[in-house]
């Protein structure tokens, strides 16, 4: 990812503009609530706050005016000049959040002046910013001011390696750190152990983020010696670095001492059909583990052959992606062996996996023995007739399904009705995706019918793009009932890039219902075409609506 950032500067002076401490203040987060400083993540995403409600015009700080020598740090006075009014002399300030703030290094100066009144500080993220490159050590050297602190993150920092090499001198200065993001920082590679090297047995470390950091395969040693030290450890997130593959032997061993780990990550890892071996030797000892992402490590396939029983050891697990891994059938039987048996299993991905298709008839059948299953993801899966029906009959045993994605499997169509007979069944619906399913006017008119009789009350997001063989009038029935879809927020109906065509009587249809979602923010109609008339008509609604609704109709509207 790269984030663009527009710079006013001249030899290195900025140009007038609005204060740090305003600019902060009205845009991100510095609370002191205990019970909202600490945020569990585990996911990859940033997040982006929105100003407070009641953030005010704050006083203003010259960025460039150092403390006065004479006030201790914390004051009173220097709190009542440098943070907001509204929070107080004596606030208690926990949390401070500049992720994605855009940064200068005029602001950074503003943050160390800033960290020594806050000694009850516990998070600090002051992630995708581009211009705390080179200059980190100037607030690790505050570290020992923060001592409290439990969550520090770095991510895409552009981190030089002289920032690492300050970071693992700050480290020792914060012995209460359990949460340490440093993912997308490439000069993190190479460099793991000047970082962690001084964390000692016992660290109360609980999340350690180190996605695309270009880790070496002695990164990847180091860590395994080092997981041993981290017996809290709960999170560990080694994704997208394509060179760990090769010291996973190291890292195996290692994760034998960490029977806390709650959410392993190694999407994307060089791994091979050695590297299940190793790993299902290891699920014995993390029995509280819940979400394990083996994904996008296609020479994965072939290693679950003889190598994952050890996976139903994995009695919590909630979360199992496997999706392009290049599974073989042979993977497949073995893992019908296995999957039914996770009975806490919430989320199942095995897309893209093309090899699967006609291998998979067991394994979905059996999936009915998962209750708890609310995400299925089997797009491109090369899925075939027989396949299909065993999931459309397992579904009925899946009250708690919510996402279903079906996406790029042929065989759907023509045969759609054999899941929306069992979509009765199904009341937590929330998505459907059936793109390039070479979906016909007859399964669009069923899907419209099983809409009317309200079995589909609680979809949020369908998507029915590039299914280019549907009718207009089969459009026209699906659009003329899209309006009993009270919580849809999110449709699509593209065509494929290399098609385009006249939109039917059928989008007058369309607007009459959607105007009747209160909910719908977003409609994808990329390559339909709009003459003159129905682009009036679109125009007036949008009016009518204050363009509320989106039309996606691509580049060329």
């Amino acid at each position: 990812m790269s984030q663009t950032r527009k710079q006013n500067s001249s030899n290195g002076e900025t140009k007038p503009r609005t204060s740090f401490v305003n600019k902060f203040f009205r845009g991100s987060k510095l609370t002191n609530s205990k019970a909202g400083s600490r945020k569990e993540t585990n996911d990859l995403e940033t997040t982006n706050f929105q100003p407070s409600n009641d953030a005010k015009e704050t006083t203003t700080l010259d960025t460039a005016k150092p403390l006065p020598p004479d006030t201790a740090p914390g004051s009173r006075m220097e709190k009542s000049e440098l943070l907001p009014p509204q929070l107080g002399p004596t606030a208690a300030d926990q949390s401070l959040d500049l992720n994605n703030r855009g940064l200068t290094p005029g602001d950074l100066r503003a943050v160390v002046a800033l960290l020594p009144l806050l000694p009850d500080l516990e998070t600090l993220d002051i992630s995708w910013n581009d211009f705390v490159s080179g200059t980190l050590r100037s607030i690790t050297q505050q570290m020992h001011l923060v001592s409290k602190l439990k969550i520090l993150r770095l991510g895409s920092c552009r981190l030089t390696t002289d920032d690492v090499r300050a970071l693992g001198e700050a480290l020792e200065a914060i012995p209460e750190l359990e949460e340490l993001s440093l993912s997308w920082n490439s000069r993190v590679g190479g460099n793991l152990p000047l970082i962690l090297q001084k964390f000692q047995k016992g660290s109360k470390i609980r999340t350690l983020e180190l996605v695309d950091c270009d880790l070496t395969s002695e990164d990847g040693t180091f860590v395994g010696d080092l997981l041993p030290m981290m017996q809290n450890l709960e999170v560990l997130d080694l994704s997208i670095n394509r060179n760990i593959g090769a010291s996973l032997n190291s890292i195996a061993q290692g994760l034998r001492s960490t029977s806390n780990l709650k959410v392993l990550k190694l999407h994307s890892c060089g791994l091979s059909q050695d590297s299940v071996r190793l790993l299902d030797a290891v699920f014995r000892y993390l029995c509280e583990l819940k979400n394990l992402d083996l994904s996008c490590n296609k020479e994965l396939g072939g290693g679950f052959e003889d190598s994952s029983a050890q996976l139903a050891a994995l009695e919590h697990l909630e979360v199992l992606d496997l999706h392009q891994c290049s599974l073989t059938a042979a993977d497949v039987a073995s893992l019908t062996q296995v999957i039914p048996l996770l009975s806490s299993l919430q989320e199942l991905d095995l897309s893209a996996n093309r090899k699967m298709g006609s291998s998979s008839e067991n394994l979905l059948s059996r999936l009915r023995f998962l209750p708890a299953l609310r995400s299925l993801l089997v797009n491109g899966c090369a899925l075939e007739s027989e396949t299909f029906a065993a999931l459309a009959e397992a579904s009925a045993y899946l009250p708690a399904l919510e996402i279903v994605d079906l996406s790029w499997n042929k065989c759907v169509g023509g045969n759609l009705k054999l899941l929306l007979e069992m979509l009765k069944f199904l009341a937590a619906l929330r998505v459907l995706r059936l793109s390039s399913c070479a979906l016909v006017t007859e399964d669009v008119a069923l899907l419209a019918s099983v809409i009317q009789a309200g079995h589909l009350a609680k979809l949020q997001k369908l998507d029915l793009s590039y299914n280019d063989s549907i009718c207009d009038a089969g459009w026209a029935i699906f659009c003329q009932n899209v309006g009993f879809l009270k919580e849809l927020s999110e449709l699509d109906i593209s065509l494929r890039p290399s098609t385009s065509r006249d939109c039917g009587r059928w989008f007058r249809h369309l607007l009459r219902a959607v105007s009747k979602l209160s909910k719908i923010t977003e409609i994808g109609m990329k390559r339909w075409i709009l003459p003159t008339s129905q682009e009036e008509e679109l125009e007036h609604f949008q009016q009518d609506h204050r363009g509320s609704i989106h039309f996606d109709l691509g580049e060329g509207q």
